[in-house]
């Protein structure tokens, strides 16, 4: 029997609480590059991500630094800052001192609680739903937590350098054509707790328009250990970049959720 959907997954923020490992590297670097003098609250973070242009936290560091030091009236040609050291300070702090061997990773990673479990991924496949994963965290650090800690044998994986980032939707392509190889006629869903992931599947719609693709979002933990008021506007950040349903986990995003979520985006095109 063939595919009911396809569901291809972001990783941080959906399948792990990143708020105490890349979000806390993100602002350790701050802090440090500004001379303690600035350290970003998750609101800043959030701020600075729902500009839709800041889906990698290497990245993220150096505009938030760039700015706080426009904010001292320096311009950016003013300040000295080395991209590489910034990603070296920044990799040491998330991976440990070790950074290129998994086994060795001692830093802000071994500490992440993971969001999911295998058994999830087992109920899609028992489902007629294929699924993989597009991320724009390293295949290093994607596959920690994809293998060794959640333990799923050979995950379907489009990492960072494996395709432009985020809102490009080349890696969301290549993810679906590798779930799809017979071209079945199924929608695709992108799950993603970012205004750029809402807007990765906003630009596929727009570029391969014969396919369903289909944005949904998923509250990230410190979003919803937040309140509810944060909660919703959250959510309607989300909403505003293309998200057709919002959950508050990923869990929610059962078969069933998919089926009716692709049922319903049907009835509105058509």
């Amino acid at each position: 029997m063939g595919l009911k959907a396809i569901a291809i997954f972001d990783i941080d923020g959906v399948i792990r609480d990143v708020s105490g490992s890349y979000r806390r590297a993100l602002a350790d670097t701050v802090e440090r590059y500004t001379d303690n003098c600035y350290r970003p609250t998750s609101e800043d973070i959030d701020a600075l991500k729902s500009e839709g242009a800041w889906n990698n936290d290497w990245d993220a560091s150096q505009e938030l630094i760039y700015r706080y030091f426009e904010s001292q009236a320096k311009s950016r040609s003013e300040v000295k800052l080395e991209f590489e050291a910034l990603v070296d300070f920044f990799q040491k702090r998330y991976r440990g001192p070790v950074l290129d061997d998994p086994t060795q990773w001692t830093g802000y990673i071994a500490e992440e609680p993971l969001l999911i479990q295998a058994s999830y991924f087992e109920q899609l496949t028992q489902g007629q739903v294929a699924w993989g994963f597009f991320s724009g965290a390293t295949r290093g650090s994607a596959l920690f937590v994809l293998k060794n800690r959640i333990g799923l044998a050979a995950p379907l994986l489009i990492a960072m350098h494996d395709a432009p980032g985020k809102p490009d939707p080349t890696g969301l392509f290549q993810m679906a054509d590798q779930l799809n190889p017979d071209h079945e006629v199924v929608p695709v869903l992108y799950a993603g707790d970012t205004v750029a992931d809402m807007q990765t599947v906003l630009h596929a719609c727009q570029q391969r328009p014969e396919r369903e693709w289909i944005g949904v979002g998923i509250l990230p933990p410190h979003v919803v250990r937040a309140g509810t008021v944060y909660a919703a506007d959250y959510s309607d950040r989300l909403t505003a970049a293309g998200a057709k349903v919002v959950l508050p986990s990923l869990s929610a995003l059962t078969p069933a959720k998919i089926e009716a979520i692709a049922h319903l985006q049907h009835k509105a095109e058509g």
